[in-house]
């Protein structure tokens, strides 16, 4: 039978290593796609670390996936051979509840698959994807290009679009690093008044390349206070992944401003004297499902966002996971198969 490359986690807390399998046939309702890139990306931690209950090892990470559908399974209609896709975090679901079909997929009642995670993910040449979990890719974007948009491009995407924000209303962007520098372009493109802000003057020249009308240095002075000398945020987007850092935005919050929270932090403290007075609200915000992939996909294609990335061959996998999770990578890490 023929073999192929996965990069598997073989239990809980352990190495990334570079194995062969026998390359899968394709099941009811799924397709083989041939992987040609796939993002590292910090939620791949759930996989390396068992942050999940019942996840079976070993397990192949990866959720930010582009390739080639290469063969169908039985029952799957509307793709066929040789159609390029994009597989993320949403996996597919059982159908079981119905849940899935009201748009509440992440409080489905039975299972939501989660690619990288209760299925084998992109750390592969090929990999098997539910059909419903696929996104087309417009011509525009490379697989390079379009892999890190199937995590952190639709997560901030998503969450931006739905933050209750209008076009020349203010929205802030907190952290510069693999989801706020596309936040910022999301932002800009939106027809937001952008604002970036991080540690560091360093740091603003790339903010306004990136389509930021203004930069605050969080180093040098409150950022609440600037904001609020700005008009106040209708909606900050917090990519940080320091509580610190997103409790000192909070009190930036325009009346009826949201904070959207899209890192992952121990801890928030919320002060609810403003929270009362100001109409405010904190919302966590998740990926979404392949439609809000495809329309993510869509969308940056269109108004030129891209994402900054480093790129090593399927065989670097533990190298490059190490550089994004030790914030080493400039900003997302994006594995190539040579497919």
């Amino acid at each position: 039978m023929a073999k192929m490359r996965v990069v598997q986690v073989p239990r809980p807390k352990g190495p990334l290593e570079l194995v062969e399998r026998d390359i899968p046939e394709p099941q009811q309702g799924t397709v083989r796609v041939r992987v040609q890139a796939c993002g590292i990306c910090h939620s791949d931690t759930v996989t390396k670390d068992g942050l999940l209950p019942g996840i079976e090892y070993p397990r192949v990470p990866g959720h930010e996936v582009i390739g080639i559908v290469d063969a169908v399974g039985p029952h799957v209609s509307g793709w066929t051979g040789g159609e390029r896709v994009g597989i993320g975090w949403h996996g597919g679901y059982c159908g079981y509840c119905g849940n899935c079909r009201r748009g509440d997929t992440f409080a489905c009642e039975t299972e939501t698959l989660v690619t990288g995670v209760t299925s084998d993910g992109g750390y592969a040449d090929y990999m098997i994807s539910p059909a419903e979990a696929l996104a087309r890719v417009p011509d525009e974007l490379s697989s390079v290009d379009a892999a890190p948009l199937m995590c952190a491009g639709i997560t901030t995407f998503n969450a931006l679009r739905n933050g209750g924000v209008r076009p020349g209303e203010a929205a802030a962007i907190l952290g510069l690093g693999g989801l706020g520098h596309l936040g910022v372009q999301y932002a800009a493109k939106l027809g937001f008044k952008t604002i970036a802000i991080d540690r560091g003057q360093d740091k603003a020249a790339l903010a306004h390349q990136l389509g930021a009308q203004h930069y605050i240095d969080s180093a040098t002075e409150d950022p609440a206070a600037a904001l609020m000398r700005l008009g106040g945020a209708k909606a900050v987007l917090a990519t940080a992944t320091s509580a610190d850092a997103m409790n000192s935005v909070q009190g930036g919050l325009a009346v009826n401003g949201t904070m959207l929270v899209i890192g992952i932090v121990d801890r928030l403290a919320v002060d609810a004297l403003p929270l009362l007075l100001g109409r405010h609200s904190i919302k966590g915000w998740y990926s979404g499902t392949s439609i809000d992939s495809e329309e993510t996909l869509a969308f940056s294609a269109l108004t030129g966002v891209r994402p900054m990335t480093e790129i090593l061959p399927l065989e670097r996998a533990a190298e490059g996971y190490e550089r994004m999770i030790s914030g080493q990578a400039r900003f997302r890490v994006v594995l190539t198969t040579g497919n």
